[in-house]
């Protein structure tokens, strides 16, 4: 397995992998299915501001793929990363997950971010459970969120800090 910087060739796997998540899982807050543009336009955006854009590839097939950008928009939370990540069905259980989310966090590190977040469905435990094991804590809970497939999703946010450094200075 070979986890690399994902390439405009890559994007139709991913935009299947993104799609299946859309329809199978509460991951995803949404119903609505992407387009190759979609994802071209992600790709572009994330690749244009400095943000990675990450996937595992074996034999020429995209076993997952996994990406940080922009946690919210204001200038005060520029050194705060928000992830994701999201595999094929057979690539579960194989450490795919965790080589993209190392791969990840030590970008966003050398990038010089300093929080990333991670953004999950309350009731995914496997998911708060592999973020645990990377080494995030609980950051909290907001009950009823969002919604999907006609019920009510509790979101749970997690943390990982990437430095110790200082506050920057005012007016940074």
């Amino acid at each position: 397995m070979n986890v690399r910087p994902a390439t405009e060739g890559d994007l139709p796997q991913i935009l299947d992998i993104h799609n299946d998540a859309i329809r199978r899982l509460d991951a995803i807050w949404t119903e609505a299915e992407e387009t190759l543009a979609d994802r071209q336009a992600w790709l572009d955006d994330r690749t244009a501001n400095g943000f990675a854009v990450l996937v595992a590839e074996e034999d020429g097939k995209i076993l997952g793929h996994a990406s940080y950008g922009t946690y919210r928009s204001r200038s005060g939370y520029r050194k705060t990363v928000e992830h994701s990540v999201y595999l094929r069905d057979e690539a579960q259980g194989r450490g795919v997950g965790k080589a993209l989310m190392e791969a990840l966090i030590a970008d966003a590190k050398a990038k010089g971010f300093h929080l990333m977040v991670a953004v999950i469905d309350a009731k995914n435990q496997s998911s708060i459970a592999f973020h645990e094991r990377l080494g995030f804590e609980m950051a909290g809970r907001l009950p009823q969120a969002g919604f999907k497939h006609g019920r009510w999703l509790d979101q749970v946010n997690m943390v990982l800090l990437l430095n110790d450094d200082p506050a920057p200075p005012r007016g940074y």
